[in-house]
């Protein structure tokens, strides 16, 4: 099982970037995996699950500017982000956890990918 995320880099504010989480090894099918973001002085946070079953679960609803969607037969999950502005400035990580239900958690995940650098700023 091996993760993988891409499409970091550096946007101004106000525009967007899709990350992509390229899972190896297994089958979406067994796992969910969720988008993370870890940034200084915020610790990680959670921004969605994508769960076995298709189901999305966002840590935060309210926020529609964040999108997870699946592509399953390439296996990758991707983050689509729009109207960034810096406070979104962190390091974007995908990570995977066998079984069923909302179980994307920040410390109880089976695999975590490198992570992505998002840096928005002018």
């Amino acid at each position: 099982l091996q993760l993988e995320e891409s499409g970091g880099g550096l946007v101004q504010p106000g525009g967007s970037l899709r990350l992509a989480c390229t899972v190896s090894g297994v089958s979406l099918d067994y796992y969910a995996v969720g988008w993370f973001r870890e940034a200084p002085g915020r610790g990680r946070e959670l921004i969605s699950c994508l769960m076995r079953d298709g189901q999305i679960y966002y840590q935060d609803p309210e926020n529609s500017r964040f999108t997870t969607s699946v592509h399953q037969p390439g296996n990758t999950v991707y983050l689509q982000m729009n109207s960034l502005n810096p406070e979104d400035t962190g390091t974007y990580i995908c990570a995977a956890r066998m079984g069923s239900g909302n179980i994307c958690r920040t410390h109880a995940m089976d695999l975590w990918g490198k992570g992505s650098l998002v840096t928005v700023s002018s």
